[in-house]
């Protein structure tokens, strides 16, 4: 089903007559901006997301003492995995034309355009960076430290000998991740891009689908939009995988202390990190109180509510049954020490990486226009495609421990002859930890999905994040505030039960 899916949205990429146009589209300036300018501010962000987020990850691995700072990781979770459209609302309240802090920013200040995309991709990318580096910085080895004490290396020779030694490969893959993140960008760009100087290709595509119906186009950006993306993500597969969501369980070893001078900068990086990633968030409350809540259709907030949950939830379910059946091939090859039909399977499981959502959607959106009612099943496509999309991140979290109850009780469940009822009875309490954990995670990331409702959504019913656009779109403010306030609860709740149940495995 995962490859037929897959297998369609490409031949709407290629089925379509009109697809010889798009040596001529290639070659139009509006094009080649937007190619540009999407390379741009994703190099840009990527760049500066790392390089923040190297200090604050040090602080947090060398003074562990620091206040909060179990909250802070946990905190760092919510923000990468937070729906964007709730941190919009916040920097719009923030930062936009009558923002709480504008008045301290420069006459020319806009946060429309490329300083709004870089500021958001900041904020949601800088928190992975600093999961990942403080992680990597845990995996130094006693050994290094004492070693690098003996021969009296100063803190800038311990950083270049034994920390940057540890990091460089992980940040080059973190570097190309961003990247990836920030290029297949499409909520951040829609409402903070401010017009056709600032869009990138996953906005073009969804604006030449249905703003003006240009197929060509949508099939020419769609094109540039998977070869970009996939060159890139087949580039972070070569270079490995990153290991971001692990509950914190790294117990504190010997290691070098900061000097007095070190430790109070790296207070100060840390309280501001803090500071920063809060505000956004803090902003919403203020204008929340400007609502007019006698005015506020609170059966459509609250239908809203509902449809994102049960739309959330359907997607999060599907794909986690169906990554556990699509396991079960990939577990027999790898006890069979079959390890080419292992990456083959593998590779076949989790391939709609390559695909960016927008790609996706616009590949089978041009296929099943003529042949499908998308206004009456349009809902269907929406939770099918979002299934899919969900598959790499749920297969990723659910896989080392399956393969880990394989290695410890798989002979002695083939001896005992247990049934397929007594299999799974076996198996369950092992791996209900990593099923729940995995389930939350597509919840999540299910539940602040707007590149594809943008698609196959329809007008006449909404879900929290596209209401959201809707009430920013139109300068209601306070309802958007209260919207993603709404759904940001609905996360923090998820958030919490992630992190305190140590629902993932190292």
């Amino acid at each position: 089903m995962v490859i037929s899916i897959t297998a369609m949205a490409f031949y709407g990429l290629i089925g379509f007559d009109q697809a010889r146009l798009m040596p001529e589209l290639l070659q139009d300036q509006y094009i080649q901006q937007i190619l540009r300018f999407s390379l741009l501010q994703a190099a840009a962000s990527a760049v500066l997301s790392v390089m923040l987020a190297l200090p604050i990850a040090r602080a947090l691995h060398f003074m562990p003492e620091l206040p909060a700072r179990k909250a802070f990781l946990r905190f760092c979770l919510l923000c990468f995995v937070m729906p964007t459209l709730v941190l919009i609302t916040g920097l719009v309240a923030l930062l936009g034309r009558s923002g709480l802090m504008t008045g301290f920013m420069p006459n020319d200040w806009n946060l429309y355009g490329l300083n709004g995309i870089l500021i958001a991709h900041l904020y949601l990318n800088m928190p992975l960076a600093v999961r990942v580096i403080s992680q990597q910085l845990a995996h130094i080895p006693d050994t290094s430290w004492r070693l690098a004490q003996q021969l009296k290396l100063s803190r800038t020779q311990q950083f270049l000998k034994v920390e940057w030694p540890a990091l460089k490969s992980s940040l080059l893959m973190l570097l190309g991740f961003v990247f990836v993140l920030c290029f297949n960008s499409f909520a951040v760009v829609l409402a903070l891009g401010g017009g056709p100087g600032a869009t990138t290709l996953e906005v073009a595509i969804f604006q030449a689908l249905k703003y003006d119906f240009n197929l060509s186009e949508a099939l020419t950006l769609s094109w540039l939009q998977f070869t970009i993306a996939g060159l890139i993500f087949a580039l972070i597969a070569k270079l490995g995988k990153l290991n971001w969501l692990s509950a914190d369980t790294h117990k504190q070893r010997w290691q070098p202390e900061f000097g007095q001078y070190s430790q109070r900068v790296h207070q100060g990086l840390y309280l501001l990190a803090w500071l920063l990633l809060a505000l956004p968030i803090v902003a919403l409350i203020p204008t929340l109180f400007k609502a007019q809540l006698k005015h506020l259709d609170f059966t459509l907030l609250f239908l809203a509510c509902v449809r994102t949950i049960v739309i959330a939830s359907t997607c999060a379910l599907f794909a986690t049954l169906l990554a556990w059946w699509l396991l079960i091939p990939i577990r027999q090859a790898q006890l069979r020490k079959n390890e080419s039909g292992r990456i083959i399977l593998q590779w076949l499981a989790t391939h709609s990486l390559v695909a960016p959502a927008m790609v996706m959607s616009a590949g089978l959106y041009i296929l099943l226009l003529p042949r499908v009612d998308l206004e009456r099943w349009g809902w269907f496509w929406l939770i099918l495609i979002n299934t899919v999309l969900l598959l790499p991140f749920v297969i990723a979290q659910l896989k080392p421990r399956l393969l880990q109850y394989d290695q410890q009780y798989w002979r002695l469940s083939a001896n005992l002859k247990l049934s397929g009822l007594g299999q799974l009875h076996t198996i369950w309490p092992f791996i209900r930890p990593a099923m729940l954990g995995s389930f939350v995670l597509a919840l999540l990331l299910a539940m602040g999905d707007v590149a594809v409702f943008s698609i196959f959504g329809d007008n006449s019913w909404s879900t929290l994040p596209w209401l959201i656009y809707g009430y920013a779109g139109s300068y209601r403010m306070a309802e958007a505030a209260l919207a993603s306030l709404l759904l940001l609860a609905l996360c923090t709740l998820l958030i919490v039960l992630f992190e305190r149940k140590r629902l993932y495995e190292q």
